[in-house]
């Protein structure tokens, strides 16, 4: 499946068997997204939360 990233526009490809909460990343810009619903051909995607290293605080 295809969908367009929501940062850059770019193209990004969808694996079929790919599940909701899954993070996709988009090829151009590098920007993560989590699949938040995926019905048939219809997937939603909302920005991934980064985690940053807390080294240990």
């Amino acid at each position: 499946m295809k969908i367009e990233c929501k940062d850059c526009g770019a193209e990004m490809k969808v694996p079929n068997d790919s599940v909701v909460g899954e993070i996709v990343t988009c090829p151009d810009c590098g920007a993560d997204f989590e699949i938040t619903s995926k019905v048939e051909e219809k997937i939603e995607l909302k920005p991934a939360e980064s985690v940053g290293e807390d080294w240990g605080q």
